[in-house]
């Protein structure tokens, strides 16, 4: 067998046939080839660093568990992110009602982190701004609908294709599109507002 590091060596029926019989280098394989992909998607719809790490875990093991009902129709690729999107979901709708979403509030601490800025060598108020901006941007992404978030980061954070969003999500292309329209023109108009209260 190859080197698990050279997973170039790896085509998508020989690694899928591996892990269907168990193999433990194919799963190293499997984990090193996608798991910065399932965190970039589970963080994108759930702004939450640790349950996307918990959510990659999950990930990985319901492939384990299910990879011999995979029956090849779809690149391997699609059916993985299919389930985390699908994980990623559930476990909205599971702790939604329990926990407020964490984000790194910017109240009160103007003082400190331009005084952390200036010691980059930057201006602070420019580097301040764009902190800004980038929380607002997340604030508006975190208050999307769950459908259109999930197509945005799709498309937007991991690239993927229209094809590829629409296998995935098990929807027609037209629902991608209107999805990510939708997405698009609204948080530009919220980072449009923030610029005219700036």
């Amino acid at each position: 067998m190859p080197d698990e590091r050279d997973t170039d060596l790896w085509d998508e029926s020989r690694l899928v046939s591996l892990l269907k019989k168990g193999e433990d280098e194919a799963f190293s394989v499997l984990i090193r080839r996608y798991q910065e992909k399932i965190f970039g998607i589970a963080y994108g719809i759930t702004l939450d660093r640790e349950e996307s790490l918990d959510i990659v875990q999950d990930v990985f093991l319901k492939v384990f568990e299910k990879i011999h009902t995979f029956r090849e129709e779809s690149r391997l690729s699609t059916w993985i992110y299919r389930i985390t999107v699908n994980l990623c979901l559930n476990w909205k709708r599971r702790w939604k009602r329990r926990f407020r979403w964490h984000h790194e509030s910017i109240e009160g601490e103007e003082t400190s982190k331009k005084a952390d800025m200036a010691k980059d060598g930057q201006h602070p108020d420019t580097l301040y701004e764009k902190k800004e901006l980038e929380q607002v941007f997340w604030q508006s992404l975190k208050e999307l609908p769950e459908s259109a978030r999930a197509v945005f980061v799709l498309r937007e954070v991991e690239g993927l294709s229209y094809d590829e969003i629409a296998e995935a999500l098990k929807i027609g292309k037209g629902t991608v599109s209107s999805r990510l329209f939708y997405a698009r023109k609204r948080l530009k108009e919220c980072l449009r507002a923030h610029a005219g209260e700036s």
